[in-house]
């Protein structure tokens, strides 16, 4: 059920950027690229309101959503995640602009729909009829405003197997084949199976496909849950803290399909692994199929235990990798046929497509970010898109450092062979000063390369604070910016770990 418990802190937190902006005369920044309105909340998932696709994606890029993410965090003391709605654009005109009362109705029929379908798992079924798009008209003194929503589910109804693209006899194109038969036969014969890989590479794309496809085929005769493992882990607490675990169990031991996204955030989280171990046993035992992925193989996961990484592994483990230079050029084809916000009208010339495809190296997420970029800036210049033009817009792009298909497994073999030390050692207790170099050196690279948080890294060199992974990371900056010799160590390292992948 929705409810509106964050409400005040939404505002409260917006505010204080507000004025942080006002302050250093970035006002009209402010107004343009935090342009989102509060609709309603649920276990610290705040859902907003935005005007269109392309400025919900260009203030996740500018890091305007993560911003005010933090400042959530910093006043709740919890990590909220921000869903977006894409609303008709004249609701956010601010001469048009509906009363606050106008978006709590749309936030009441919300809460109607959803308190109406709690019982038959339609919120997780992308095809419920709730989830077309539907009017709400509202009043203000001056004129009747409609607001077309198109209502976010759990399952993501544009990824679907035909806008997969996988190049035949890559690792991509076995998990592609090997998920299509698992929607066409769920809980038959490939049960569990888990896609693991670097950021942005497929993974989530091709288990909601398998959602998509077994909720087309059988409607909700079949009970499917799409659930990330941050999101389980904040219903496990809450049902902890509110003694309705009876409630959690039944919910998620009674399913037909079970997607569990980014399991590798239950790391160190052992009661709820150990809810997550007799679900499984129940969910096999009645042949509900499971779909797990992780940005990882399940043996460098730490801090797990072995029974539910066995469990997890028992099925097929399919690694997903970043696609060749021709598939690359093949998925921008198809984006921009097919697939909002892309496919704008405007005109992309072949030698703008083949520069795009070639410096994009990292991931797919990365290969959208870019083409959300230059379509929307083309957008807003009458559609003249240039190669001069290309070249400046996504200069941060082929300079950014971050690579999504290394691991740190990778990263600590490098380091810790260039010391002459072993990885136990690495991630051990040492505080001789091999060691701890070595070990600095190994966090910092980490933390530029991929995107795991500082706490991520505690967990991953030997259970450590994030507050100490934090200064490891600061004093390697400190040594970076003051000795040019240290500095062409590190640029070297990198680039061996960067030829690994």
């Amino acid at each position: 059920m929705s409810e509106n418990n964050l409400k005040e802190i939404w505002d409260l937190a917006l505010d204080e950027l507000e004025q942080e902006y006002k302050s250093e005369g970035k006002e009209t920044q402010f107004k343009l690229w935090f342009n989102m309105k509060y609709i309603e909340d649920n276990n610290f998932v705040i859902k907003v309101a935005v005007p269109s696709a392309f400025m919900w994606q260009s203030m996740l890029s500018k890091g305007n959503v993560e911003k005010v993410k933090e400042k959530l965090k910093k006043i709740t003391g919890q990590k909220c995640e921000i869903e977006s709605i894409i609303v008709d654009e004249q609701i956010f005109d601010p001469e048009k602009n509906p009363k606050e009362e106008e978006i709590s109705n749309h936030n009441t029929e919300n809460k109607k729909n959803s308190a109406e379908n709690s019982q038959s798992f339609a919120q997780f079924n992308p095809f419920s009829k709730n989830n077309k798009k539907e009017d709400f008209s509202s009043k203000n003194d001056t004129s009747e405003i409609k607001v077309n929503v198109r209502k976010n589910s759990f399952l993501d109804v544009n990824m679907t197997f035909d806008n997969f693209i996988s190049e035949e006899g890559s690792s991509s194109n076995f998990a592609y084949k090997v998920a299509m038969d698992v929607a066409n036969n769920p809980g038959v014969k490939r049960n569990p199976i888990l896609f693991y890989g670097g950021c942005g590479l497929g993974k989530t794309h091709l288990m909601q496909a398998i959602g998509n496809k077994i909720y087309e085929q059988y409607g909700e005769k079949k009970k499917i849950c799409y659930i990330t493992a941050e999101t389980l882990l904040n219903e496990y607490t809450s049902s902890m803290v509110n003694k309705t675990q009876n409630d959690f169990k039944k919910k998620f031991r009674n399913l037909d399909v079970l997607l569990l996204d980014d399991i590798h955030f239950l790391q160190g989280k052992p009661g709820c692994q150990e809810e997550l171990f007799y679900t499984f046993e129940d969910l096999k035992k009645h042949k509900a199929q499971m779909v797990f992925t992780c940005d990882r193989p399940l043996k460098e996961i730490n801090n797990m235990t072995e029974r539910l990484v066995s469990r997890l592994g028992s099925g097929m483990c399919l690694n997903l990798e970043m696609p060749n230079y021709e598939t690359r050029k093949a998925i921008i084809y198809k984006k921009l046929k097919d697939v909002p916000p892309y496919n704008v009208g405007v005109e992309i010339s072949e030698e703008v497509i083949d520069y795009i495809a070639s410096i994009i190296e990292t991931n797919i997420r990365d290969l959208e970010a870019a083409l959300v970029k230059v379509t929307g800036y083309a957008e807003f210049f009458d559609g003249i898109l240039t190669l001069d033009m290309v070249k400046q817009q996504l200069q941060d792009f082929y300079n950014a450092p971050k690579v999504g298909n290394i691991t740190i497994g990778n990263i600590m073999k490098t380091v810790a062979e260039n010391f002459s030390i072993t990885v136990y050692e690495m991630k051990g207790k040492k505080r001789d000063k091999k060691f701890t170099n070595a070990r600095h050196i190994a966090i910092y690279i980490a933390h530029e390369l991929t995107d795991y948080t500082f706490m991520d890294l505690g967990n991953e060199f030997g259970g450590r604070d994030h507050s100490s992974i934090m200064h490891a990371n600061n004093k390697i900056i400190e040594m970076i910016k003051t000795d040019q010799n240290f500095k062409q160590m590190i640029e070297m390292l990198i680039k061996e770990i960067k030829e690994k992948k």
